[in-house]
């Protein structure tokens, strides 16, 4: 059948440039092509075995069943208790909802809280689907753009010129994807301190790189005074747990928002898998050191990233305290030519990298900043050397 059957909404809707770059380094791959993939975000540590023992055992004892929409109440029990160990926040079950991974959570609360033409605001670069979802939901995203010269982080004062009536929701990260850039907890407190007087107004705090952060702990703005009531939590198993196949989310809100994000998942999914679940609640009852490890790892090829990448001429980056990625700024690549190729943006970047270097990288534009592209350093110290040695010299080749 045509496309032009197809709905509106999903016309105007944008591929995941992440999911689109996998998939071609796959393709070449398949083709017999030694590519080094640093397009995903996705741990290369296999999920830990005692969760994973977790799971066997919820098998065995027969938890195979439809959940509650929810959540099981083990695992909302966990996450109230986490909550209050990690991050000073007190939850009733009733504010917690499970989902089928943390971008279920973002699509819930954005059906549940929009109306056509809310405006949306979006700390930028973004993760590419916190757009394209806002604007699914009928929303109108405004991008709030922090270059790399500010570490990308954007002001208390950049917020409060932003904001305006139409202004119903804020969304941002921290650890961010796709900078690794952290708020420290005096930045987070200015920016509560400009979002708390504001009558219908939430902040969706995406916390899901909490556990891989290198500068101290990751503060939540729903901690802060007149913040808890009109902040939605976001968090999951799948990047300090490399859960990611599991596919569980969870979110802590107001009760209400809550109710409604559960309605919108009872229509659409129902509640995650009941053994996921149970392993779950044990993971999340475990002291977060357990998994310091991977953090430790992130931290090592950072470290090491970070010097390759400040040895090729043209890259700049900035320092990323969290998460495992580096968002450099390559503009300076823009107008040079090998003598056959010309790259022209971030988008021609990348796939210069990926033809000539045989990297897979991901552009800039797709995070909302067209002068930068994303690496994942999810993988191992041999292949990211690998690939910033083919990177350096595909770009020697261009002036």
């Amino acid at each position: 059948m045509s496309s032009h059957h197809l709905s509106t909404k999903l016309s105007n809707m944008s591929q995941s440039a992440t999911i689109k770059m996998a998939q071609k380094a796959r393709d070449l791959k398949s083709k017999g092509i030694d590519v080094i993939s640093l397009s995903l975000g996705e741990p290369d540590f296999d999920t830990p075995d005692f969760i994973k023992d977790a799971a066997s055992e919820a098998l065995a004892a027969g938890k195979t069943k439809y959940t509650p929409v929810s959540g099981v109440m083990e695992l909302r029990e966990a996450i109230c208790n986490k909550f209050q160990r990690d991050n000073g926040l007190t939850y009733s079950t009733s504010e917690i909802v499970v989902s089928n991974g943390a971008k279920q959570c973002i699509a819930n609360v954005c059906l549940s809280l929009l109306n056509p033409h809310d405006e949306v605001i979006i700390f930028t670069p973004y993760w590419v689907s916190y757009f394209e979802i806002v604007k699914f939901c009928g929303g109108t995203p405004v991008p709030l753009y922090a270059g790399i010269d500010m570490d990308f982080k954007v002001t208390p004062q950049m917020l409060e010129e932003a904001m305006n009536d139409k202004t119903k929701l804020i969304i941002f990260s921290s650890p961010s994807n796709p900078t690794g850039s952290t708020y420290t907890k005096a930045e987070i407190e200015a920016l509560a301190k400009v979002i708390a007087p504001r009558n219908d107004l939430f902040v969706l705090s995406d916390e899901i790189y909490e556990y891989i952060i290198f500068n101290g702990k990751n503060p939540s703005i729903a901690a802060e005074p007149g913040m808890k009531d009109k902040t939605i939590t976001v968090n999951g198993m799948s990047k300090g747990f490399a859960m990611t196949g599991w596919r569980l989310g969870y979110m802590g809100a107001p009760e209400w928002i809550a109710a409604a994000c559960a309605k919108v998942q009872g229509q659409f999914t129902s509640g995650a898998t009941a053994f996921g679940q149970a392993a779950a609640a044990i993971a999340l009852q475990e002291d977060p050191e357990k998994l310091s490890f991977m953090k430790d790892k992130y931290l090592e090829r950072k470290n090491l990233v970070k010097g390759l990448l400040d040895d090729i001429p043209g890259i700049k980056t900035n320092d990323p305290q969290g998460a495992f990625y580096f968002f450099p700024d390559i503009s300076a690549f823009f107008g040079k030519s090998n003598g056959t190729r010309r790259i022209e943006d971030a988008d021609e970047f990348v796939d210069v990298l990926l033809d000539e270097a045989h990297v897979a990288a991901v552009t800039g534009a797709a995070f909302g900043d067209p002068n930068s592209f994303r690496i994942s350093y999810a993988t191992s110290n041999e292949q990211l050397t690998e690939a910033m040695q083919r990177i350096k010299k595909a770009l020697s080749a261009y002036s």
